[in-house]
């Protein structure tokens, strides 16, 4: 698995990702595009800014042209479809939370850095997009609260840093943060701290 088709597959699934999300809270179909935008592209804008890398190698045509066919296919599906949600929406957020994760640790692992800021850039590349979605939903995002995001671009982190490159190892490592992310939420997996057990108790 390649650069390009990690990107590709990263932009198609954040876009459905954040168009789903719009849907689910009513947005108009501007919201729809906005939420799928930003979904794709703003884990991207922080990472390179934190890279110090011109955003302008963000914004080419073939990129832009996949995230708009994506929504507007969404935007004519019907609203009943939303209440898939729960199981797409997440489905797609995970194959983009890891395609991206590993994109960001290729790139900053390309640029010689160590392995904390490659820890840094496959997490603001996984989660960043998915966090300014949430937050223009006007939810609390996902990756703040018990989910288990962190850990994965972390895993990712350290499988580029150890020198996984090929096209199996990067593609065994998608299905494997798929696999984990959907098996998380199916058993409701939760990174709790301490006072907030004791909250509950």
């Amino acid at each position: 698995m390649t650069w390009s088709v990690l990107h590709i597959i990263g932009i198609i699934a954040y876009a459905a990702s954040g168009a789903y999300v719009a849907m689910q809270v009513k947005y108009s179909f501007i919201g729809i595009f906005v939420l799928g935008l930003t979904t794709s592209f703003g884990g991207a804008v922080i990472r390179n800014v934190v890279l110090d890398v011109p955003i302008s190698d963000i914004w080419d045509r073939q990129s832009l042209l996949i995230v708009l066919i994506t929504l507007t296919t969404i935007v004519f599906v019907e609203r009943k479809w939303v209440n898939h949600w729960k199981r797409w929406g997440y489905f797609f957020d995970s194959i983009g939370l890891a395609s991206f994760a590993i994109q960001g640790g290729i790139l900053a692992n390309s640029l010689q850095h160590d392995l904390g800021i490659i820890v840094i850039a496959s997490m603001f590349t996984g989660v960043g997009g998915g966090m300014i979605r949430d937050l223009l939903a006007g939810r609390p995002p996902l990756a703040l609260k018990e989910e288990i995001h962190a850990i994965l671009t972390f895993l990712c982190a350290i499988c580029i840093w150890s020198g996984w490159s090929s096209p199996i190892e990067l593609t065994t490592l998608v299905v494997f943060v798929v696999f984990i992310r959907m098996l998380s939420i199916h058993n409701n997996w939760r990174l709790e701290l301490p006072c907030n057990r004791s909250e509950k108790q």
